[in-house]
């Protein structure tokens, strides 16, 4: 048995300047810029709401959301068996793509230990 749940929507945006990224998104959510991490620049979280992040990349610009898990090879497994595919593991996560084309990523918990409003897999 397995949890996992929406954790995060990161805005990916390719080449250009993460300040300036960071600052249009910032102010067209109403999240200030909480800190910058590396390529990324991570808004203001609110309580109840996935986080959201700002991430300069090499590829096209689009949005991904991440999954929270705490058992990611588990719940990679459970998304397979739904027409998902590994696309590449990052340190301690996972890129992948949905049936449909979508990217997203499988991750530890990020917002703590997973509690009642995650999703129970067996």
């Amino acid at each position: 048995m397995h949890n996992s749940r929406l954790c995060q929507v990161v805005i990916d945006c390719e080449g250009g300047d993460l300040a300036e990224a960071g600052k249009f998104w910032a102010a067209a959510l109403g999240r200030p810029i909480e800190k910058y991490d590396g390529p990324y620049a991570e808004l203001v979280d609110r309580p109840g709401q996935p986080l959201v992040a700002v991430q300069r990349v090499a590829h096209a610009s689009r949005v991904h959301l991440d999954i929270e898990s705490d058992d990611i090879e588990a719940e990679v497994a459970r998304l397979e068996k739904l027409g998902a595919k590994r696309v590449e593991k990052i340190r301690t996560w996972w890129v992948m793509e949905a049936p449909t084309g979508q990217r997203f990523c499988v991750v530890r918990p990020q917002r703590g230990t997973l509690a009642d409003d995650a999703n129970v897999w067996e």
